[in-house]
């Protein structure tokens, strides 16, 4: 038997001695048998193996462990002078005394289960682990271990990638910047082409200069960055989480033309609110095109954020009331946010408002539709015509929209040919704030789609909401744009001044009434005494999701949106009719064949109130619905959408003048109205499948080609009225009348002039016939 070796001392991570040979010597043999002793010590080398110490995720303990542990097996059997082993003191006569038992490391199977088992949950707790082991024949102790280090590993590989793309990142700029030199260097005098002197720069040239020192802080920005990566064991960004190193280096945002406001420590709580930190938010965000602006995206939500809840929450004199809502003082906001987005940029005008209301919806299902682009376009049909997600960076933590990060695009809408649609390109950002409330921000991200002609621009936008008793809200609004808005027509430019077009009251409003919409669809307590009152909770559902079809649709088809083409005809200037086609095609929405669309915008000295409910009347349908031929219309069925009884879905039988003869065609109309504007709109619907619309039916094959009226104020009260005439006095209306009217039923035939020359008629006499209606009611004899 050879002689006990000596055991090198063990030392903790406090450097304290575990155990030394003097500790394990053979005089205490008797205490500590040797399986006892192999456990103890094994325990004790497990517990001294850092978790970013290896390499890879299945070898990491046998990598170093195995080593170990057979040295104490070789001691074991070194200190035991009878040659028996530690479990059941038998001798073993084939084995040499000095043959060290071999560890075996993982198995192929053992390893494709804990991968397999790691994809699905990096992170599993002590019963996974100890499930997992019992599984695999492994103790709990090597599970916990490979998945410490298989995180590590991960983590690692995640770090390389990131500083592989700032490295080419800061690569291309370096050659860029090299290129300018260049250019700069070999500069010559456009007149006689010799060397160009300080005094005979040309405008290129200086634009090159300008080109060149953003560059260079770009190169400064991203070097800092790719710097703090280096030799850093987990991926962190210091400009976020450091409040000191944010404060002493130049912001990016600054850089990229974004905002340069730096709230004061950005670390856990200005990301995801309490208990969650900066690490956590970027961790989340995934890979994709805009891998390589996470950091500047991140810190842009970030600072979009702290301002939005600062101007949500202070007063006067940074807010002054108005009509409209609050709005902005530009001086005090230059104050205040020094940074910002930096000069206003040349031909676009400031716009900002904010407005509060308290709606019928809970905090959640408001975050829920915020941070849906199809819901939010569905909600806000009227100002939404169009709404996409390009990318999302991060889906929130502890499964919520805490910390959600979107990339959106939308098209923003004012109901008439005559306003232009807004288009933005922004990011969404969904933050949970200490004192309990929620906010979502949205800013423009210009810097990274660049547009040869910026429009709109969008500084942070969005809205604080606080939960209230009972399932209520109270949503604080605030809107903020820079736009170009030389394009509207002089007789909607006191309405998009004032901010009633695209600013905040109209966005409170709309949401407080489709709050009001959607508690309906979901009331279970109708009385049944009403008559004409829908009962049926399937049948009301169903008849409210087609109502609401129909309305987008209309809103949709009478903007001046860039993707519609429209023709104007022969009219009086400012009430030229437009008309555009379009081609549907298996849309089991609409009617086949070719669609006209006809809409036309002008202004009436009779204020909304009164234009609205003339339209809605049944009774006074006659008098301007050349379609019924005179006959008289019926209210058969209706639902009520809210406290105002303006707000409400019909559906109306026309009766013809003869008695023999029955209509099987019905009217299913909508009209809403709230404090920024309302809405009339129609459709004819067939007998058949408005049956099974009303048992609870699928109400998206049921065609449609919507008409309607979009009646706004001329602007805000006691504004002098943008029409022109001796009766041009504030507190008129802007009235749009639309139709949509299928010319044929092919839809690959041409557009006959004789179909155009149809609907100008019946929009021109339409026009006529409500004017001579609603002015006769407000001048009698």
């Amino acid at each position: 038997m050879t002689p006990a070796r000596r055991m090198p001392a063990t030392i903790g991570r406090n450097g304290v001695g575990y155990g030394s040979s003097s500790a394990l010597s053979l005089n205490q043999a008797d205490l500590l048998d040797s399986h006892q002793l192999q456990q103890a010590f094994q325990q004790q080398l497990f517990d001294q193996i850092p978790a970013g110490a290896v390499d890879s995720g299945d070898n990491m303990i046998h990598g170093r462990a195995d080593t170990l542990v057979d040295e104490l097996e070789s001691k074991s059997c070194s200190e035991n002078p009878d040659g028996t082993s530690g479990d059941d003191g038998q001798e073993e006569p084939n084995q040499p005394p000095n043959k060290k038992k071999r560890y075996h490391r993982h198995t192929q199977h053992q390893i494709l289960e804990l991968e397999a088992f790691f994809k699905e949950c990096p992170h599993p707790d002590d019963k996974q682990r100890k499930d997992l082991s019992r599984e695999l024949g492994l103790e709990p102790l090597q599970v916990k271990f490979w998945f410490q280090n298989k995180r590590t590993q991960m983590k690692n590989q995640h770090e390389r990638q990131e500083n592989a793309q700032l490295r080419a990142q800061n690569d291309k700029l370096r050659s860029q910047n090299m290129r300018y030199k260049e250019a700069l260097s070999t500069a010559s005098c456009p007149s006689c082409g010799g060397p160009a002197s300080l005094g005979e720069m040309s405008f290129d040239e200086h634009h090159l200069r300008l080109e060149n020192a953003r560059l260079r802080d770009e190169i400064d920005r991203i070097s800092g960055i790719a710097a703090k990566h280096v030799g850093k064991p987990m991926v962190s960004f210091p400009v976020l989480s450091s409040p000191l190193a944010a404060a002493a280096a130049r912001s990016p945002l600054d850089v990229a033309g974004a905002y340069g406001v730096q709230p004061a420590g950005l670390g856990a709580d200005h990301l995801f609110g309490v208990g969650a930190g900066a690490g956590d938010l970027l961790r989340s965000v995934s890979t994709g095109q805009l891998d390589a602006d996470k950091p500047m995206i991140v810190e842009l939500a970030v600072a979009a954020m702290d301002e939005l809840l600062r101007m949500a929450r202070l007063d006067a004199p940074l807010w002054g009331g108005s009509a409209a809502g609050a709005h902005l003082d530009d001086e005090e906001y230059g104050r205040m946010f020094p940074g910002g987005l930096g000069p206003r940029q040349y031909g676009l005008r400031p716009e900002a408002s904010r407005d509060d209301a308290i709606v019928i919806m809970t905090r959640d299902s408001l975050i829920e539709i915020l941070m849906d682009a199809n819901r939010f376009a569905a909600v806000f049909s009227s100002i939404v015509s169009r709404a996409s997600t390009h990318e999302v960076l991060s889906t929130g933590v502890a499964g919520s929209y805490n910390g959600a990060l979107q990339v959106m695009s939308m098209e923003f809408q004012v109901p008439s040919p005559l306003v232009p649609t807004r288009e933005s390109y922004f990011l969404r950002y969904c933050k949970y704030n200490p004192d309990g409330t929620w906010a979502v921000v949205d800013v423009s991200l210009d810097d990274l789609r660049p547009s040869p002609v910026l429009k709109c621009r969008r500084r942070p936008s969005g809205c604080l909401i606080q939960e209230m008793p009972n399932g209520y809200s109270k949503v604080t609004w605030v809107e903020h744009v820079e736009v170009d808005d030389r394009s509207v027509h002089n007789l909607y430019k006191p309405l998009v001044n004032s901010g009633l077009a695209f600013g905040a009251k109209r966005w409170v409003g709309t949401l407080g009434r489709q709050c009001e919409r959607l508690a309906s669809a979901m009331a279970n307590n109708i009385p049944n005494g009403e008559l004409g009152v829908i009962t049926s909770i399937e049948g009301r559902k169903s008849m409210l999701k087609l109502a609401e079809r129909m309305v987008a649709s209309f809103c949709g088809g009478v903007t001046a949106s860039a993707a519609h083409q429209w023709t104007t005809l022969s009219g009086s200037g400012a009430e030229d009719v437009r008309v555009m086609t379009r081609k549907s095609v298996d849309d089991p929405g609409r009617p086949p064949g070719i669609v006209l669309n006809a809409a036309i915008s002008f202004w009436i000295p009779i204020s909304p109130k009164r234009v609205f409910d003339f339209l809605r009347d049944e009774t006074s349908r006659n008098t301007w619905d050349i379609l019924s031929n005179g006959g008289d219309v019926q209210e058969s069925a209706h639902i009520a959408n809210g406290r105002d009884h303006g707000n409400c879905v019909s559906l109306l039988r026309v009766n013809s003048g003869n008695s023999n003869q029955q209509s099987n065609m019905l009217i299913l109309q909508e009209s809403c109205t709230d404090v920024s504007g309302s809405y009339v709109v129609y459709a004819p619907v067939d007998v058949v499948a408005m049956n099974v619309v009303l048992n609870g039916g699928d109400p998206d094959y049921v065609a449609l080609l919507p008409s309607g009226f979009a009646i706004l104020p001329d602007g805000p009260p006691g504004a002098t009225a943008a029409a022109q005439g001796e009766n041009a006095v504030g507190g008129g209306s802007l009235l749009t009348v639309a139709f949509q009217i299928l010319v044929d039923s092919v839809p690959t035939a041409k557009l006959s002039l004789g179909s155009v020359a149809t609907v100008n008629s019946l929009i021109a006499c339409t026009v006529e016939r409500i004017k001579d209606a609603v002015c006769g009611e407000a001048n009698p004899q």
